[in-house]
């Protein structure tokens, strides 16, 4: 058997701790959640930049973050089922055109029907009422 040489495994079996990470936090009702991302491959995993430089040129400058140390967020994302952890990432997609789907939804809303089926339902909707009327006068 050949001694293993570990200076050239592209990926150590042991975990380095990065130190203090800069992870993406948004407001909630009970304070600052972190946030969790997605993989190329859609499996969720956390993210932590060594740097707020680095976070601001991947998130913006508008990004809240928090420092946590490796460790912890790895056990903040853990009861999630989250067990990935990306650290610096160079890209990130852009966000959802939130726009173009409000209009999508208005144009599909109830409120796009026609005037003659409102009409229809509130002549149905008062019947109903009429019935009931009927049923418990007698």
């Amino acid at each position: 058997m050949s001694p293993v040489d570990r200076s050239e495994d592209p990926e150590p079996s042991e975990r380095f701790p990065a130190g203090l990470l800069f992870v993406p936090v948004r407001s909630g009702p009970a304070g600052c959640t972190a946030r969790f991302f997605r993989t190329p491959l859609g499996g969720r995993t956390a993210v932590g930049f060594t740097s707020a430089a680095k976070l601001a040129a991947t998130l913006g400058t508008d990004q809240a973050s928090i420092r946590l140390s490796e460790p912890a967020l790895r056990a903040l994302a853990a009861p999630l089922g989250v067990t990935t952890l990306t650290i610096d990432p160079q890209l990130s997609a852009p966000s959802a055109d939130r726009t173009a789907a409000t209009a999508r939804e208005r144009e599909n809303s109830w409120r796009r029907w026609h005037p003659q089926h409102v009409g229809a339902l509130r002549v149905t909707g008062a019947a109903a009422v009429v019935a009931c009327l009927n049923l418990l006068i007698g």
